[in-house]
C-alpha cells in the first residue's frame, strides 16, 4: 500500500533526535535500525568519506502516530549538504509501482529542480528526489522490483 512519510535532515544529531522521538512516541526503529554512512558501498565516482562522518546516520525510520513514519538522516557537508532551517524537511512518497513513481516525479519536478534522478539504488529500491516549483522538497522510494 502506498504511504507518505516526513523525512528530516540534521547536521550531526539524527541519532540523538530519533532516540528522543522514540521515547516520546513509545516506538522502536524499523528494522534494520540505524543505517550508517560507513555501510554505504562506495563507488569510484564518490569522494572518500571522512573518518568523522562514517558513523553518522544514513537512514532511520520510526513509526509515530496513525501509521505515519518519521524518517531521517544526517546531512554531512563532506557530501555536499548544507542543512539550514527550511531545507531539512522532505515529504517522502512511497508509491506502490514504478509507473506511479515516475508519473508523480515527472509532475512534481516540472518547473522545479531534480536533485537526484529516479534510479535503482544499492538498498534495492527505486529512488529519486526533487524540489517542486514552489520550493517543497520531495523524495520518492518505490520497492517494486522489475523483471530485468
Amino acid at each position: 500500500m502506498s504511504t507518505v512519510s516526513i523525512y528530516l535532515n540534521f547536521e550531526h544529531s539524527t541519532e540523538e533526535a530519533f532516540n528522543f522521538y522514540g521515547e516520546v512516541f513509545g516506538s522502536k526503529f524499523v528494522e534494520p535500525g540505524i543505517m550508517r554512512f560507513k555501510d554505504v558501498p562506495m563507488s569510484d565516482d564518490m569522494p572518500p568519506l571522512p573518518e568523522e562522518d562514517k558513523n553518522l546516520v544514513m537512514h532511520v525510520s520510526l513509526p509515530i502516530l496513525g501509521g505515519h513514519m518519521l524518517m531521517g538522516s544526517d546531512a554531512p557537508e563532506s557530501m555536499g549538504f548544507k542543512v539550514t532551517p527550511g531545507n531539512n524537511v522532505y515529504i517522502m512518497l512511497q508509491p506502490d509501482t514504478r509507473e506511479e513513481t515516475r508519473a508523480l516525479f515527472k509532475v512534481l519536478s516540472e518547473g522545479g529542480t531534480i536533485e537526484q534522478d529516479l534510479q535503482d539504488m544499492f538498498w534495492g529500491d527505486y529512488y529519486g528526489s526533487c524540489r517542486d516549483r514552489f520550493g517543497v522538497q520531495w523524495m520518492f522510494n518505490c520497492s517494486e522490483k522489475t523483471n530485468d
